[in-house]
């Protein structure tokens, strides 16, 4: 059997975000020069005050309230069955692509050749501060990615694409699948080749398999990973 030449790069378009977290409050007070009838010391008059300084029991809540802290691992968020199917070939433990902060964003990959048929997945939790920070990144995203549509039940919101490219007359065909999940985004890349007959898969396979395998990482994503 006469050795392939090798696959297109197919590289995800995914660079790692650092996604910068900051969330303090600062609270000063000058001396208080104003006399009271009292005739109190200044140290009785803060002694009396109701607040100190600290931040209050509410501010302290509302900083608190993040429902995911950190990215689960994102290489057992997809069934073996499912890897299987969308990757023939490929060893179902996936490898983990290294991450600035793998508390903010943690990216598995799949790919395998399998006779003349490629295929590349790749899986990504990414972490926001806020509900309303991944809001915004979501929907910038999609902005970016115009002509897919939306994927009813899918997270807070979810939306997929498919478009095709032709590079030395081989043709790769690409879905991408985001979804917002609270304080999290997360982010499915599926691609194709057919290195025999330089076509690609069709829209419909690529589509239903980024689908199949965002709905399972958003399972393991509310499921705690």
């Amino acid at each position: 059997m006469r050795s392939l030449p090798l696959p297109l790069a197919l590289t995800a378009r995914l660079t790692p975000v650092a996604v910068l977290a900051c969330a303090g409050w600062a609270m000063a007070s000058g001396p208080d020069t104003t006399s009271t009838a009292s005739g109190d010391t200044p140290a009785q008059q803060t002694a009396g005050r109701s607040t100190s300084g600290a931040p209050s029991s509410s501010t302290t809540s509302t900083a608190a309230a993040k429902t995911y802290a950190g990215a689960p691992a994102p290489c057992t968020s997809i069934p073996v069955a499912t890897v299987k199917s969308l990757v023939p070939g490929a060893k179902t433990a996936g490898k983990e692509i290294p991450s600035t902060d793998t508390k903010l964003r943690r990216t598995c990959s799949w790919n395998a050749l399998k006779g003349y048929d490629y295929r590349w997945l790749d899986v990504s939790f990414e972490i926001m501060d806020t509900d309303a920070a991944a809001a915004k990144e979501y929907r910038e995203r999609v902005a970016e990615k115009s002509g897919g549509g939306a994927v009813p039940g899918l997270g807070d919101g979810g939306y997929s694409v498919v478009n095709l490219t032709t590079e030395d007359k081989q043709q790769t065909r690409e879905g991408v699948v985001l979804a917002q999940v609270s304080n999290a985004l997360v982010v499915v890349t599926y691609n194709g080749s057919d290195f025999e007959n330089k076509k690609a898969p069709d829209t419909d396979e690529i589509n239903k398999g980024a689908i199949k395998a965002a709905k399972s990482a958003v399972a393991a994503l509310k499921g705690g990973g």
